[in-house]
């Protein structure tokens, strides 16, 4: 199968480059000449939006549901593009509404539909270990398999069109809300004197373990590494996205809009552009430790 990778940052761009060292036919492009020159340089077959190559499978990796309606309506336009039976893969967290009217329209012009978002980050697409949430046909996924294997370390098929759009947004929400509670519960820990890795590692054996606890605070936040390749910009269009579709399906406001809120209380701490696990650092900073002890 012929791939299009539409997107050439952090994520599309390793995962064209996972799929060009699988063996398949990739072709990679990006409105940016940067983008497209940094994966060249890497042997990817890289082209300009406007000189998009027929593909079986175009695989967006694109910042929202914006740019994926664009790129799918008008510029470069695959609707009117891309041949008959080809496939449109949206690994973009996007908005699960537009995800379904996009299906319609893909399905309509003889195309197929798949929504695919990821977790892992660039080193997961880099490594090929990525998650992935499917919504879509089976028998797309199925069609897919080989590439869908090729990136990740496990797929799950949740369900139709728009559905892995919604899963996403739900864990991001999660993953959103175990920061600040996990930040919340290790700084007060730090501050009756238990030393924060003392402390995760009491969680991680009990009941109030997570991913955030098991591998963000370790990996990114206790090392102040904070480079796990997700701004918080990311994050805050995400949970803006997961409130958004809550109020669509006509749900109260609960601790999704408290979590929204508290992401977006102090837009320069941390700024749209740091990494988005310096919240929980933001928050351990108020239990006054250092890695001696409580000062």
């Amino acid at each position: 199968m012929k791939i299009c990778v539409i997107g050439l940052g952090q994520m599309g761009g390793n995962m064209a480059l996972t799929l060009h060292r699988a063996g398949f036919g990739v072709t990679g492009s990006d409105s940016c000449e940067s983008a497209r020159e940094h994966l060249a340089a890497q042997g990817l077959t890289v082209v300009s939006p406007v000189a998009l190559p027929q593909s079986d499978v175009y695989l967006l990796s694109l910042p929202t549901s914006v740019q994926v309606r664009e790129v799918i309506e008008t510029s470069p336009g695959l609707l009117g593009l891309a041949s008959p039976g080809s496939v449109i893969v949206d690994t973009s967290t996007s908005d699960p509404a537009v995800s379904r009217e996009l299906a319609v329209k893909v399905r309509a012009a003889g195309l197929e539909w798949l929504d695919a978002p990821v977790s892992g980050g660039p080193k997961g697409a880099a490594s090929g270990s990525l998650g992935m949430l499917l919504g879509g046909e089976t028998a797309t996924i199925e069609r897919l398999m080989p590439i869908l294997e090729a990136m990740s370390a496990k797929v799950t098929h949740v369900g139709g069109a728009g559905s892995g759009h919604v899963v996403k947004l739900a864990n991001n929400y999660l993953c959103a809300a175990h920061l600040l509670t996990t930040a919340e519960a290790v700084a007060m820990a730090a501050r009756a004197g238990v030393d924060p890795a003392a402390c995760l590692a009491g969680l991680n054996s009990g009941s109030g373990r997570s991913a955030v606890s098991e591998i963000n605070f370790p990996e990114w936040i206790l090392s102040n590494r904070f480079d796990s390749g997700f701004t918080t910009g990311l994050m805050r269009k995400d949970l803006r996205l997961a409130r958004d579709a809550a109020e669509q399906l006509g749900m109260s406001p609960g601790l999704l809009t408290a979590v929204v809120e508290a992401w977006h209380a102090d837009p320069e701490h941390p700024a749209d552009s740091e990494d988005f696990n310096c919240i929980a650092g933001a928050l351990l900073d108020t239990a006054n430790f250092t890695e001696e002890g409580v000062r």
